[in-house]
Order: structure tokens, then sequence, then C-alpha cells
């Protein structure tokens, strides 16, 4: 028999209605968190993090993984200034390691974080769920935006579906879609303006996804020496969505994609975290056989699932349905931490969390952080939980 996933929750900070108290009571003994009041490219006090770190460990917790550290756009695309944000990165996780936080998940999407289109997609048992909607992208992209060169990327029928859609939205509904899709980083409130995100883009006008690549490397080459030194074990977060959209590229999208990761910098302290949910959105990723080639590099699981729509459309779906096997995914993580088992690894119980759940119950009472109701991840935690219990005892009884 292996140890168990480490269970954990995100928490958002103080400011979050999902509180510590109310995290002891879904059964994870791990938190998921950030300093997310400090701008991304500034330094984190050990000040600030011990204190934090304190407030965790008094509710009963470790702080399990910090998601995340969010990467300067300087590295991104690759300007003058990238050294001196490498730099203040690098002091920073010095910083987490000498607190003894070990876990940093991190992406390189380019400007915006992980995009929906719908917040509040009603489900047909009238839970809440997050949604990507194609159609409502590209609408956004060629009348909302008017972005230079969206037109050559959407084929005839795209265009026409997306003025359809256009056709039907209210002044309301087009602010609603326009700041849903400029939604800023996790756990601020920050919303991008047309100007501003046309400013942004600007500035990736040279930077493809070769380019992006590259600026990806430069930062790994970069850091993990120094994430080596300070025993903190880095791990990229997928795209998501996994394909690029509003002419950004992006470049963790695919199993080959994490493989290029791997590649740049050969050390056990340059991971994955493994995002069912944003992997899932493309059907020629074979996430189970993703893990089994690449498991030995996961340092965090995200366990969620979406269920896909023909026209690249996706909605988050319940934790064990959807268009993602979830049980053949957990089989292939419990493989995994048998093959550290055998091999005398120490992190064999490495940290999971249910992602995005949906909104039910008591949930519709408390302005949570979108796809971050308690109930609902709650409920995909308990899920996730019996699943993994169900695949050890087949395989170990």
């Amino acid at each position: 028999m292996v140890a168990n996933l480490q269970q954990t929750f995100r928490w958002f900070g103080p400011s979050d209605p999902v509180t510590l108290q109310a995290i002891r009571q879904t059964g994870a003994s791990g938190i998921v968190s950030a300093l997310h009041h400090i701008p991304c490219g500034e330094v984190w006090s050990f000040a600030e993090i011990q204190a934090y770190q304190a407030n965790i460990n008094a509710a009963g917790f470790n702080w399990a993984v910090v998601e995340s550290v969010n990467i300067h756009e300087a590295i991104k695309t690759g300007t003058v200034e990238r050294d001196k944000y490498i730099e203040r990165y690098i002091t920073t996780l010095a910083k987490l390691g000498r607190a003894g936080i070990g876990t940093v998940c991190y992406n390189f999407m380019p400007v915006l974080d992980w995009t929906r289109t719908h917040l509040d997609h009603r489900l047909a048992n009238n839970a809440s769920a997050l949604r990507y909607d194609a159609s409502a992208l590209a609408t956004f992209d060629l009348y909302i935006l008017e972005r230079a060169g969206a037109y050559e990327e959407f084929t005839t029928a795209q265009q026409v579906a997306a003025k359809h859609y256009l056709d039907r939205l209210s002044a309301s509904e087009i602010t609603q879609l326009t700041n849903t899709v400029l939604a800023g980083l996790p756990g601020t409130d920050e919303v991008f303006t047309i100007a501003e995100f046309k400013e942004h883009l600007k500035r990736y006008s040279e930077v493809d996804s070769v380019k992006l690549k590259e600026n990806l490397a430069y930062f790994l080459k970069a850091i993990v020496p120094h994430a080596e030194e300070y025993g903190i074990k880095m791990c990229i977060h997928p795209d998501d969505p996994p394909f690029p959209i509003l002419g950004l590229p992006r470049v963790v999208s695919t199993g080959q994609d994490l493989q290029d990761v791997i590649d740049a910098y050969s050390s056990p302290n340059n991971g994955i975290t493994l995002c069912t949910g944003s992997l899932g959105a493309r059907g020629d990723n074979d996430i189970p056989a993703i893990i089994s080639r690449l498991g030995s590099h996961i340092h965090f699981l995200h366990l969620r699932n979406v269920q896909r729509e023909a026209d690249g459309s996706f909605f988050e779906a319940e934790h064990l349905s959807g268009s993602t096997d979830m049980f053949e995914v957990m089989k292939a993580v419990v493989a995994e931490q048998v093959k550290r088992q055998n091999a005398g690894r120490n992190d064999v119980a490495f940290p999971m969390r249910p992602d995005h759940g949906h909104k039910i119950l008591d949930d519709y009472n408390y302005n949570t952080y979108p796809g971050y109701s308690v109930i609902g991840r709650l409920k995909g935690l308990a899920e996730l939980r019996g699943l993994e219990m169900g695949v050890k005892r087949a395989l170990f009884y």
C-alpha cells in the first residue's frame, strides 16, 4: 500500500469568504495560497511570508504549495528588464525556502491567466459552472476588441457564428463578456480595459510561440539552480485554455510542451503541475499517458474535469464526469506513486487539490472567487478521495 496523496485546498487569504475554519471541515490537510496582495514582480518579504504561514499553521494546516509566484511580463516577452525581475523572483524563492515551503506552482501564460467567457453557466441541476464558449470568445476578439488580424484566424463559419452571437447581446452583456475575458490574476479584482489590453498585445507583436518558449527556457535556466539550492520544487501549470487566444501564443498546452519544459533544464526541481482540466480541454491530450511518461516530474496535481464540445467550447463538469476519464487518471497517478515508493523517493504523498468546483447549495450566499466555492470543491474533494481509495483498494487488496 502507498501513502495517500496530500489533500489540499486553495485559499485566497484573510479576505476569502471561504475561511480556514471552513476548510478544516473538508478534510484537507494542506493549504495552497500566495501573497496575492503583493504586485507581480515585487519581492515577498520574509516577515510577511512568516506571518501568513503562521496564520495557516494556527488553523491546523501546513502551507503545502505556493500558487503562484507570478512571473512578470518582462520575463515572458524577454525585454531588457527581465534579468532584474528574475533576480527578484530568485530572492522571493530564497525567502520561501527559508520558511520551509518547498513547492511553487507558476504559469507562463501571456498577459491573461485562465480565461473563460461565462462565470455562471447553469447546468441541468441549476449548479453554476465556469464556461469557455468559442463563439463568445470569437465575438469578443472580432467585434469588441477588434484586434488587427483576427479575421485571418477564424473561418467564415466561425465569423458568422460570432456575428450571430453578438447580435443577441445587450449592452450590459457585452460589458460582462468583456470584463470576464479581460479578468486579471486569480486572487485580485483587476480587469484590463480594452486600451490596456491592446497595449499588452503590442508588446507581444514580436513574440511568437518559438520566442515565448525560448524565454521560458531562459527563465528556467536562471531560476532552477537556485530552486535546487533552496529546496524548492518548481511546477509549471499548463495553459488554460490550452491553445492560443486573442493573438497571444501559448506554449504549455500539450504533452510535448511539458516535455520541452523538462528538457529545458534537467533537474528534479524543474517539474509540472498536472492539471487535468487545462490539458483536458484538448481532445488530443492523453492525460493518463502523459502521467505515465512524465509522472516522475509531477510535483502537484489539479484534479478537475471539463466537458468538451465540437466547436472548441467547454465547461467545467463534475470532477468524476466530463471528457476526461478520471478513473484512468487516478490509476496512472497511483502507478506513479508506486514507482516513487519503490525508488525510495520521499515525495510519494505529493499534494493534490480539487479545482474549479461548481456553485451549489449554500455557495450562492457567498461572493467567492470564480470557480472557488467551498461546497462545490468539497464535493469534488470527497469524490476524488473516494476514487483514490477505491483504486488503491482494488490494486493492493
